[in-house]
């Protein structure tokens, strides 16, 4: 194991996490001041770098925040822990937003020191197997049983040019099976040319799809090739194929019958040497039995029929798409990647996808936009995932507008003491169960009567204000430690004051 990087000026501090560490079997190397790592970190080169880095965040070597940014330009995924007293929180807020994975306070509790750099350490070895196993996958991910089987047909149809029908709902990958069958199949060579029938106008798609010549409609000056003879020598993918006009399909039969077809307004006939693939979500036998997609052309796709898992099917690969996506999305903004811990992922996997692995997708791009911590947590989750969740666990999801940040109202409301919303603020603790939501349903409706339109936004901001003076006054102003007690994010309760005037 690589050892665990200790920066502290302090001698008596180093030594005593070298010796609590050890303790643990946890191989350490310690740094007077932040020049030594930067120069340790440069001259690796034989891969041994520090496996977790704890340092000070002042020294008179330099500050452990400008050692956070300059590690975290070498080594993005590593974990770094901030040592800081607890005159520096305020700090430590910028350290969270440079990438930290959590701060120290001193003086420690030497056990939960440990503790902490424990689970740090967890945490790096399983976001390294991650990175592995995401290195290793080629275009598409999938280690449950009922991928595995997809998989197996790609293989199977690797060197054949046979027209096949890909089922599944909607979000499920079928484009990506697509350009799996045509990367590994003979036509790997030339061109994939996909087109969404459900997309274009009935009235283009039969440009769209054979061209047209010159004059063949108003508009149509010039010549144009469709997606037949884009695709000439590789695979033409027609995807939501169910969705196609039925005068079309029978010029789609026509073409996968003898293979030639006409432009739009044309007279000669051009040679179509392209694999069709199509895809649907819709049940294409219903479709037949209801006269809306002929039957003929039915059995000319259904050659070889490929169907695509749910992902409520393939729960198990829940955590290895969400930490794929996860840096994904970190690439495409260009930030870090966020870490999830288990118990997100846990709740993830037992969400039912209905948008499959498209919303997958989306819900990831989500977090890594708006979740406040480097290391995503149950409560950090979208609405759209907690609101099948029960409360007890992860506090109650509140509707709101994509834009806003629903998941923290949300745990506030589940972490808030009695607090009753009455004219004038929200001021009196409830002397029973229940009377302080009793309370703001009055004031609610006062507010409703008066014919405002902004009552959620009034409330909102009361509610929020009165949690966060009580939190702050009962840490004596210290915000991490008031975020703690809440049960929301140290970026959350910084942006929160802001937003709210508290500083004033």
């Amino acid at each position: 194991m690589k050892p665990i990087w200790i920066v502290d000026d302090d001698q008596s501090i180093r030594f005593v996490l070298e010796k609590a560490l050890a303790r643990e079997e946890l191989p350490t190397r310690s740094f007077t001041h932040p020049q030594e790592v930067i120069a340790a970190l440069d001259g690796d080169t034989d891969g041994e770098g520090p496996q977790i880095l704890v340092s000070d965040i002042r020294m008179p070597g330099g500050s452990g925040l400008d050692l956070l940014e300059q590690v975290k330009k070498r080594l993005p995924g590593l974990p770094v822990i901030i040592m800081t007293a607890f005159s520096d929180l305020d700090s430590a807020v910028s350290a969270f937003q440079g990438g930290a994975f959590e701060y120290l306070p001193k003086p420690f509790d030497l056990p939960k020191a440990v503790e902490l750099i424990r689970r740090a350490v967890e945490e790096s070895q399983r976001e390294e197997v991650a990175e592995e196993r995401l290195g290793a996958v080629p275009e598409m991910l999938g280690q449950a049983p009922a991928m595995q089987d997809v998989f197996r047909a790609i293989g199977r149809l690797s060197q054949s040019n046979v027209t096949v029908l890909i089922t599944g709902e909607s979000g499920s990958g079928k484009e990506l099976v697509a350009h799996a069958l045509h990367k590994h199949s003979p036509r790997a060579g030339g061109p994939f040319v996909a087109i969404n029938t459900a997309a274009i106008p009935k009235d283009l798609l039969e440009s769209e799809l054979f061209g047209h010549e010159r004059g063949a409609f108003t508009g149509a000056q010039t010549m144009r090739r469709g997606r037949f003879e884009q695709a000439e020598g590789g695979t033409l993918f027609l995807d939501e194929i169910g969705d196609m006009p039925f005068d079309l399909q029978t010029r789609l039969l026509r073409v996968l019958s003898d293979g030639h077809f006409y432009r739009v307004g044309g007279h000669s006939a051009v040679k179509a040497h392209v694999r069709v693939i199509a895809a649907t979500h819709q049940n294409l036998e219903q479709r037949v039995k209801e006269g809306s997609f002929r039957e003929d052309l039915f059995h000319r796709l259904n050659v070889i029929r490929l169907r695509l898992p749910a992902l409520r099917e393939r729960r198990e690969d829940v955590p290895m798409l969400t930490r794929f996506f996860l840096q994904q999305s970190a690439t495409q903004l260009g930030v870090e990647p966020k870490r999830i811990s288990d118990a997100a992922l846990q709740v993830l996997s037992t969400f039912d996808y209905p948008g499959n692995v498209r919303q997958l997708q989306n819900i990831c791009h989500w977090l890594t936009v708006m979740a406040p911590a480097q290391v995503v947590d149950v409560k950090d989750l979208p609405p759209e995932v907690l609101g099948g969740v029960p409360a007890p666990t992860v506090g109650a999801a509140v509707p709101a507008a994509p834009t806003a940040v629903p998941v923290d109202i949300g745990v506030v409301v589940t972490h808030a003491a009695p607090t009753a919303a009455v004219p004038g603020g929200l001021v009196r603790l409830a002397e029973g169960a229940g009377d302080w939501e009793q309370d703001l349903q009055v004031e609610a409706q006062r507010l409703l009567a008066e014919g405002r339109t902004d009552v959620w936004d009034v409330l909102t901001r009361r509610f929020e204000t009165r949690l966060i003076q009580t939190a702050l006054a009962s840490t004596r102003g210290r915000r991490i430690e008031a975020a703690h007690k809440l049960g929301i994010g140290r970026n959350t309760i910084t942006r929160k004051i802001q937003e709210l005037h508290l500083e004033e």
